[in-house]
């Protein structure tokens, strides 16, 4: 193959074949995969899921991933979010004339391998090329179906007074890894990415907590603070968090604090913010904890009928403050 994109990749010809047939279908193989304009699938469920997500983060490689990655991670993860079982993917990808081949290969290669973790198959896409200039590097859009379980299912409308607010890990890592990778402020520090696919995750916590299980949100741009002004405003609720209580990576705080950045407003791309009933709650955080992904949840708050629509923290010295709401833009921008 030659070493950089060129437009007879994206002109339906000879070129654009051997593309898919060398590089896509390569890495992302599968026995649903078509040839065809259309994929035909079995679905065994009379309610499915469907979640679309487009991917243009600068830098395309950053610690702990890459855009191939981050785009399976987003849209699996999406799903998860409503309880659902990821299956299919559809993947479209627009890379500009003379991005690496081999930058390309790695991504997509990246992009099988989490999609066999996350157990979900690769059904069909689209390629195009994009002039040069016209697109930084690749951008990725993907979606995906997955299968609805029976009866209740999460959504952001049903927290209630008393439920207990968890985290699955330290917050706002990916942001700080993509801003450090930008190299624009000069600081290093090791900060890799929390990029990981959950519906693992999701599956244990909601076998643990049943119909306790309330609300799940995927704590992606804007990160978990923007997550809770959501669910408070959607739910008709209060919501308080414990500062004290709330994990950061040490490396992440040191940068937060360096650059006055609130980290609960930083993206993260492998955790979850879960919304369950208090007597539940030690039971699915025990399970979340047993995940490949949940060693560092923990609970940051709770739900309260009070000071609806607000997000209280409470200080490390006792006080209580309000969460600002997210306006305009958050840094870093990721996408």
């Amino acid at each position: 193959m030659d070493e950089r994109i060129t437009l007879a990749h994206g002109a339906g010809g000879r070129k654009t074949s051997e593309l898919i047939e060398k590089l896509f279908k390569k890495h992302l193989g599968n026995p649903d995969m078509t040839a065809d304009d259309a994929a035909v699938l079995a679905l065994k469920s009379s309610r499915i899921a469907v979640s679309t997500d487009g991917f243009i983060v600068s830098p395309s490689f950053f610690p702990g991933g890459n855009i191939g990655k981050l785009s399976v991670c987003g849209t699996v993860n999406d799903l998860a979010c409503m309880g659902a079982e990821p299956l299919y993917l559809t993947v479209a990808a627009v890379i500009e004339e003379g991005f690496p081949v081999a930058d390309l290969e790695k991504i997509v290669e990246s992009m099988g391998k989490t999609a066999d973790e996350a157990g979900v198959h690769i059904v069909c896409g689209d390629t195009k090329v994009a002039g040069k200039g016209q697109v930084d590097g690749i951008f990725i859009t993907t979606t995906g179906i997955g299968l609805m379980p029976e009866g209740e299912y999460p959504a952001g409308n049903k927290a209630a007074p008393g439920d207990a607010v968890i985290v699955t890990g330290d917050v706002g890592r990916h942001g700080a890894a993509i801003l450090l990778a930008r190299d624009e402020f000069g600081i290093e520090a090791d900060i890799t990415s929390d990029c990981a696919p959950l519906a693992g995750l999701v599956k244990a916590a909601v076998s643990a907590g049943g119909d306790d299980i309330h609300v799940i949100r995927d704590a992606t741009r804007g990160g978990v603070g923007t997550v809770l002004h959501e669910i408070a405003a959607q739910s008709g609720v209060g919501i308080t968090i414990e500062r004290t209580k709330i994990p950061v990576d040490p490396a992440v705080r040191t940068v937060t604090e360096m650059l006055g950045l609130e980290s609960l407003y930083l993206a993260c791309e492998g955790r979850m913010v879960i919304f369950c009933g208090a007597p539940a709650a030690e039971a699915v955080l025990t399970a979340i904890r047993a995940t490949k992904y949940g060693e560092g949840a923990a609970v940051i708050g709770k739900v309260t009928g009070s000071r609806v629509g607000k997000v209280v923290v409470k200080t490390k010295i006792g006080g209580e403050t309000l969460l600002p709401a997210p306006s305009g833009e958050l840094l870093p921008r990721i996408c």
